[in-house]
């Protein structure tokens, strides 16, 4: 039997828990029931308050007594993220579900967050929505808009509620049963401007036993595959396209973060950059770009996307951020430089050509890369000519045979 943990506070929604309980059951689903409320539970369950508080370092009656909720809400999810993933280790259950407003998503979904890729894991929330990054994060929750609060059994969220269980119940019973062959794993990066190239490689390395994993730049794209390779799926990173430290650096809205580009190098895994993208950031319509920047020149990719031509000065301090990362990497690195362009819209005929802002962002790498740890090849066309690709390609499988 298969089992599912449900997570809620017991002590407020001890009702509708215990509907969602029965539903699981009348599915053929074992139960983990994890209270997470700060008072009594109005039953009984599995795991209780005091177990996820005392997970965090801190008495249940202590958090009680506070009678803070912003508190309460973050040190019981410190407790469930240390909790929830020992738990599944242990075997207790195969899948994870939850219900919530904004207090209880953002309780939970570190938790679910904190397990592996692959888990079912269904959060039924009031903010599904809008803006789930925060909760999502680089992991693979499924959100599920509530439609109506969780407060109460109504037409609407006994449907919703049986509809989620129905989703686990559906991913918790039926397995794929066809396993692909494994081969080794490479994560590329890839944008709409760098997509010949990244195509054309994927090609190579796949005709050559590797499964390539493409990850879209748009900020969630490099993260989740920073994640990946922290977590060691990955045994070589093709990352043509860093687009994102153009919008971290300058404040468009697809940056990665500021750890972008130090997974792979800190954990000793063989990777090939190159400066795909780097003459753009990216902002919303046109009417959404900050006043600052009225008199960078701009091309509107379509009506919710207006990308902007990174300057001579940005350039400097983009090459100065990449330098400052790949010197950090564990094992030798290779960066690669397309000469006549970095993206397709910045080749000649092109809107973003700009000759001067390439070679400001090429001379600053060059100045400031540790050749002791980088290796630097240059090359006489543009990043999405054949040969870039197959050029990136091949010096990837050189580093990850030699250190095979």
């Amino acid at each position: 039997m298969k089992t599912v943990a449900i997570i809620g506070t017991f002590d407020t929604k001890g009702d509708e828990y215990l509907y969602i309980k029965s539903i699981a059951e009348e599915l053929g689903l074992g139960t983990l029931m994890i209270h997470t409320g700060v008072f009594e539970s109005s039953f009984v369950p599995d795991v209780s308050n005091q177990e996820v508080a005392h997970a965090a370092g801190m008495a249940i009656e202590e958090l009680a007594a506070k009678k803070d909720r912003a508190l309460a809400t973050e040190v019981l999810s410190i407790g469930l993220k240390k909790l929830v993933p020992q738990l599944y280790k242990q075997g207790k259950f195969d899948g994870i579900i939850s219900f919530g407003g904004t207090g209880g998503t953002s309780l939970v979904t570190p938790a679910m967050r904190a397990l592996p890729i692959g888990v079912p894991k269904v959060m039924v929330s009031t903010v599904a929505s809008g803006n789930t990054a925060p909760y999502v994060g680089t992991s693979d929750i499924v959100m599920i808009p509530s439609v109506v609060d969780v407060a109460g059994l109504n037409s609407i969220s006994t449907k919703i509620f049986t509809n989620a269980l129905f989703a686990m119940a559906g991913m918790l019973k039926f397995e794929h049963k066809h396993k692909p062959d494994k081969k080794p794993l490479v994560a590329a990066t890839m944008f709409g401007v760098t997509t010949p190239c990244v195509t054309a490689a994927r090609k190579y390395l796949e005709e050559r036993g590797y499964e390539v994993l493409v990850f879209h730049a748009t900020g969630i794209g490099g993260q989740s595959m920073e994640a990946l390779i922290e977590a060691g799926f990955i045994e070589g990173v093709l990352d043509l396209t860093t687009t994102e430290w153009a919008d971290e650096i300058i404040g468009g809205v697809l940056n990665a973060g500021p750890n972008r580009l130090e997974a792979a190098g800190q954990n000793r895994i063989p990777q090939v950059i190159s400066v795909g993208a780097l003459d753009m950031c990216n902002f919303g319509p046109s009417d959404t770009v900050p006043e600052k920047f009225k008199d960078h020149k701009f091309y509107q990719h379509n009506p919710t996307v207006t990308l902007m031509r990174t300057t001579v000065e940005e350039n400097e301090q983009i090459g100065r951020k990449l330098a400052e990362k790949l010197n950090m990497a564990k094992e030798r690195t290779v960066l690669m430089l397309p000469l006549r362009g970095v993206s397709a819209i910045d080749v000649e005929g092109e809107p973003f050509y700009g000759p001067e802002e390439d070679r400001m962002l090429f001379n600053t790498l060059r100045q400031h890369i540790d050749r002791t740890i980088v290796e630097v090849i240059e090359m006489d066309c543009a990043i999405n000519d054949p040969a870039f690709a197959e050029a990136a390609s091949q010096k990837l499988i050189a580093l990850m045979t030699s250190n095979s």
